[in-house]
């Protein structure tokens, strides 16, 4: 099969995921909260943001290789963590570390991943990334650090946008538990998709979150959305301190928003700024996230590396968000998709999409030169200020 000629975008991946795996893990991955406008007003405004091509520029190749926090990768976008995402896919942790490092790109390992730091080791070489959720006890924190640090991680990324679980209806009306309920609507969507149960067969691994499972006294079935309550904290300013000063290694901050916010990061000892609004996972009522970047960029200058995701599926969209300020991309779902689609050939098929998306399109402007973009963007409105509105008293 030709992938390029059958699934030759990020949807088409998607869709073939969503025949492939059961129902209650399908809508995990692919929902948002409420009545996910958070993932509307991403794509919208995405879509919004425009170029303007060039002629008679001749043969271009677009140079993609970026330099993000002193490496160097082959490509100007990274995986994004997804939790559970052996879950997904059997193996698919280590398949993703495998592809990254074979693309030399940034691979992100989640706190609540089925596979551990350990598990994920042999294969990360130079580009594992971690993201690291609070952890309510401070114990816990302080061993959890070295022991990432020795798996080799160097990089952490710390998720402040979780306070609390989103409800995520859909994934609540699918009965998604940690591990899967053995009852009867959960077999029949699992008997219903056989090359899933025979990939979670030769893997001979129970899903569960292994990272967080080891610092948990307490065992048995918990819910996907409360699970990590048995362990998790609430980020706050003292938290990120703490672990400033705890963590020796690049400390990305992931979850940002507000420029205020991303300015006093900065102060606080972030190394990079991850601007995202957990593609609508977490809250729907947010601004979209690519007018957030400039406005962020705005604020903390231009020397600040910024990570942009949230609702990127086409190598133009990359694109659009170092245009607006980004230095670097990540994908989450995308990535997923792809796993769940075709195994390991599927990660190297998405990242070809995104390559073979970026060139096309940076042909068409006539410049291979991706710190140009900003050169042929169309003009469009800039949202004036990230500030909520004021709250109006009532009338004594």
């Amino acid at each position: 099969m030709d992938l390029d000629l059958s699934h030759p975008c990020i949807e088409d991946l998607r869709q073939r995921a969503k025949k492939r795996i059961p129902k209650f893990i399908f809508e995990y991955l692919d929902s948002a909260t409420g009545r996910e406008l958070g993932l509307k007003i991403n794509r919208e405004a995405l879509d919004a943001i425009g170029f303007m091509p060039g002629i008679l520029e001749g043969r271009v190749e677009a140079d993609m290789k970026t330099t993000f926090l002193g490496q160097t990768f082959d490509a100007p976008f990274g995986i994004a963590p997804v939790g559970m995402s052996g879950l997904i896919w059997a193996g698919a942790e280590r398949h993703l570390a495998k592809a990254a490092v074979a693309h030399n790109i940034p691979y992100s390992l989640s706190s609540v991943a089925v596979a551990s730091p350990e598990d994920v080791a042999p294969y990360i070489g130079d580009n594992g990334w971690f993201q690291f959720y609070p952890v309510s006890s401070p114990e816990i924190r302080r061993k959890m650090l070295p022991r990432i640090k020795a798996a080799g991680f160097d990089t952490l990324i710390f998720t402040v946008d979780v306070p609390e679980e989103s409800r995520r209806e859909r994934q609540r009306r699918a009965n998604l538990t940690v591990p899967p309920r053995i009852d009867l609507a959960t077999v029949t969507s699992m008997a219903a998709h056989p090359a899933w149960c025979l990939a979670h067969l030769r893997e001979g691994i129970v899903p569960r979150m292994r990272f967080f499972d080891d610092y948990i006294s307490q065992r048995g079935r918990e819910s996907f959305t409360h699970a990590g309550r048995l362990i998790r904290g609430v980020p706050d300013w003292n938290s990120l301190r703490e672990l400033r000063k705890e963590w020796d290694g690049k400390l990305i901050v992931k979850g940002v928003m507000r420029p205020e916010d991303a300015l006093r990061l900065t102060e606080e000892g972030a190394d990079a700024i991850w601007v995202s609004n957990h593609s609508g996972r977490q809250f729907e009522a947010g601004p979209a996230v690519i007018d957030q970047l400039p406005l962020i960029r705005a604020a903390v200058g231009p020397d600040v590396p910024l990570i942009y995701d949230s609702g990127v599926n086409w190598g133009l969209d990359v694109m659009r968000a170092l245009a607006m300020g980004a230095n670097f991309v990540m994908l989450g779902r995308a990535f997923q998709y792809a796993v769940a689609a075709f195994g390991p050939k599927g990660i190297d098929h998405a990242i070809h999409i995104l390559r073979a998306d970026i060139q096309a399109n940076m042909s068409q402007l006539g410049t291979g030169d991706l710190s140009r973009l900003p050169d042929y963007l169309l003009k469009r409105p800039v949202p004036q200020s990230s500030a909520p509105p004021a709250v109006l008293s009532k009338a004594s």
